[in-house]
């Protein structure tokens, strides 16, 4: 019984969220219907094992529209997309599936109304995210990005109008950090009609800093550039996790970071399948970690229709 010590706390809620899945099964469902290879403009979503899946079938992965051959179908990735990408699309008469988040579409559709009211934008996002650089596309002139409470006390705004909007992804209480340092500068600063930030993100988010505590190891299950996973680690390490590290898959996994470690934490970002969760218990039950909690905060049960394009027509 020397191993009796050792515990796995697994996150509940954690992986795909409703927007994840809703990405991934339209990207399926078009090859499923015209067959290999379609297009997607960036990855579909920031996971790296969904991706090269996804090649494997035949998807083709571009940067931009002009990389798609004119009249073929292209797939756009659930973080959004600019009007002038649309444009872009039509011009080479493509047949464009958008997988926008409908989330991701909420906020665009703030800042248009914000635009249109003559407002100054003060988008908080991290500089260079497709999502931010799709909200901004929305409405160019009057958009200004803030990336984090620093930039927040710098950021020089001469417009009497102001409201804030925010990336969907990031840390639910660095945004908070980042609204009160705007607010302090801008008294006049403008909130929008609701939480940006995703249930899922701030669920994945709540549920850590639940478990975090009782962690000597947080392993968050996420690629590098999932904004999502990247923030959770942040968040548990805030939250009082001892150690905490981002793993693509159990591959990445240091065994040196097991010593002295009873209590393993485990959860994934809002873009990770369970199968690699599954992997990294196998992985952690292979070195005496196979008791295994469930820490549950809430229960989601949102789900997205898919794109028009793909809906089964009524009867």
């Amino acid at each position: 019984m020397a191993n009796s010590g050792k515990k796995v706390l697994l996150a509940a809620p954690r992986g795909y969220c409703a927007g994840v899945e809703r990405a991934v099964d339209t990207v399926e469902q078009v090859l499923q219907r015209k067959g290999a290879p379609i297009y997607v403009r960036k990855e579909i979503v920031h996971n790296r094992h969904v991706v090269e899946t996804l090649q494997e079938r035949g998807v083709i992965f571009v940067e931009e529209n002009d990389e798609v051959p004119e009249g073929s179908t292209v797939v756009f990735s659930a973080h959004g997309v600019a009007p002038v990408v649309h444009e872009e699309a039509a011009e080479r008469r493509l047949e464009a599936i958008d997988a926008t988040c409908p989330l991701v579409t909420k906020v665009h559709n703030e800042a248009k109304r914000f635009a249109r009211e003559g407002y100054r934008i003060l988008l908080i996002g991290h500089e260079g995210h497709e999502e931010v650089i799709g909200t901004s596309g929305e409405a160019p002139d009057h958009i200004t990005i803030v990336d984090g409470p620093e930039h927040a006390r710098t950021v020089e705004i001469d417009d009497e109008k102001i409201a804030w909007l925010s990336q969907t992804t990031l840390s639910v209480d660095e945004t908070l950090e980042t609204v009160a340092v705007l607010r302090e500068r801008f008294p006049q600063l403008i909130d929008p009609p609701s939480d940006d930030i995703c249930y899922a993100t701030q669920n994945r988010q709540e549920a850590v800093k639940v478990l975090a505590p009782r962690c000597d190891l947080l392993i968050v299950v996420g690629s590098l550039n999932s904004s999502n996973s990247v923030r959770l680690v942040e968040v548990g390490l805030q939250a009082g996790a001892r150690d905490a590290v981002r793993v693509d898959n159990a591959g990445e996994l240091d065994e040196s970071r097991l010593a002295g470690v009873e209590n393993v934490g485990v959860t994934s970002g809002a873009s990770v399948p369970e199968v690699l969760v599954r992997e990294v218990l196998a992985w952690l039950a292979e070195r005496g970690y196979s008791d295994v909690e469930t820490v549950k905060t809430t229960e989601e049960t949102l789900t997205f229709a898919l794109p028009k394009e793909l809906r089964a027509p009524r009867a």
